[in-house]
């Protein structure tokens, strides 16, 4: 139980024919006045993916692809964990553990690999190089069956300290995440400051931020401010539309949703899917930042694991087990990078004073002029500077 072994990404043929005999027998509702998306993903673009998905994707090309990099799994705490791990080639990598949120998988790192683990062959310096170790976080994809109630971010916090020290060995370490993988390694930063060298965030937002009567309301239940500019009203306006649907379902009711993800996968493709057209970058083309073949393998990882209930799951369990602070004081004492995407869809969480509230030595802070929510697969070479620079002073 406490092994870590080799693992390989190996999807039986069955399970590819079950897939394709319902992708053919999809059956769409009607759509109206509904091009510019605000009625949720619009059918039209939906049935052109889907014809792709059906008629010319390959899952076996993407396996092969995703098989390129070393996968393993474990088990701590009777929760299995799949995870890449790629050495670094340099005088001195840094371990790093980065931690993705929903609906990502591990695989929207897979751009940043290669810059993070050999920079001098991504034309950067290799004094910059780190091993790279991307779990899958508990319930997500291959890190399943999740059988076990009460996994969330902040039990998945103490799972990787648990896999970085206890498993691999790495007594000092770097965390980077966003969305989930943000919370998770800011609280892997409070809990755990012997450990963590220092650690990169794409968001920011303190661990208690669920810890309200309303769990599944981001904005604690407030109305929206009237003594604000028009700009920023309709601003805050967008970020809690963009937040509240999956949030709120999620956080209540997930079991109920998962039956109709786990037996449609052209709805599951579709909710998905309109987190990567909200929270993105994409200015109203989804493929602007994101190729056909990336949006479906996305949404192969969830449905061949079955593994849509399990994520849903992972808000409800957010607001079920409250975090609780180890110490007090400013949540995060290490050195702490954080970059700001200016077309996030969740923006309004990002706030100067808010940060400096939460961390206590801020070594890094920028705003991009590129990117939203999903930022290594959006705009991987951003990814790839921020985090070098906010560990380049770290290295000693």
């Amino acid at each position: 139980m406490n092994t870590v072994e080799p693992f390989e990404i190996a999807i039986p043929q069955d399970a590819l024919d079950d897939l394709s005999q319902r992708l053919a027998l999809t059956r769409f509702p009607h759509d109206i006045a509904n091009a510019d998306w605000s009625y949720g993903v619009n059918a039209d673009y939906l049935k052109t993916l889907v014809d792709y998905w059906r008629d010319e994707y390959d899952w076996r090309a993407q396996e092969r692809a995703i098989n390129a990099f070393s996968h393993y799994r474990t088990t701590i705490d009777d929760i299995p964990i799949h995870f890449i791990r790629e050495p670094g080639k340099g005088p001195n990598p840094i371990p790093i553990v980065l931690s993705h949120g929903w609906p990502w998988t591990f695989w929207d790192m897979k751009d940043v690999i290669g810059p993070l683990t050999d920079p001098a062959s991504h034309g950067g310096d290799p004094a910059d190089a780190f091993e790279v170790i991307i779990p899958s976080l508990p319930g997500f994809g291959f890190s399943t069956p999740l059988t076990k109630p009460g996994v969330n971010f902040w039990v998945t916090a103490d799972l990787w300290k648990q896999l970085m020290v206890d498993r691999l060995g790495f007594q000092r370490f770097g965390a980077q995440g966003g969305d989930w993988g943000s919370i998770i390694t800011i609280s892997l930063a409070h809990k755990y400051p012997e450990h963590v060298i220092g650690m990169h965030s794409t968001m920011v937002a303190e661990p208690s931020i669920f810890n309200t009567e309303r769990p599944w309301d981001p904005t604690g239940g407030q109305m929206l401010p009237q003594d604000v500019s028009p700009e920023e009203f309709e601003r805050l306006k967008v970020w809690q539309s963009k937040l509240a649907a999956h949030v709120a379902v999620q956080m209540t009711d997930p079991q109920t949703l998962s039956y109709a993800m786990h037996d449609s996968p052209v709805g599951l493709l579709a909710w998905l899917l309109k987190g990567r057209y909200a929270w993105a970058d994409t200015r109203g083309d989804v493929e602007s930042r994101f190729s056909r073949d990336f949006l479906i393998t996305t949404a192969m990882i969830y449905w061949l694991t079955q593994s849509f209930v399990t994520t849903a799951r992972y808000y409800a369990e957010a607001g079920r087990n409250p975090w609780q602070p180890t110490h007090p004081g400013k949540c995060v004492q290490v050195p702490a990078g954080i970059s700001l995407m200016p077309r996030d869809g969740a923006y309004g969480l990002y706030d100067d004073d808010y940060a400096h509230s939460v961390f206590a030595d801020i070594v890094f802070q920028t705003k991009n002029e590129e990117g939203g929510h999903f930022v290594p697969s959006e705009v991987p070479e951003t990814f790839v500077h921020d985090v070098r620079a906010t560990f380049r002073g770290l290295r000693e």
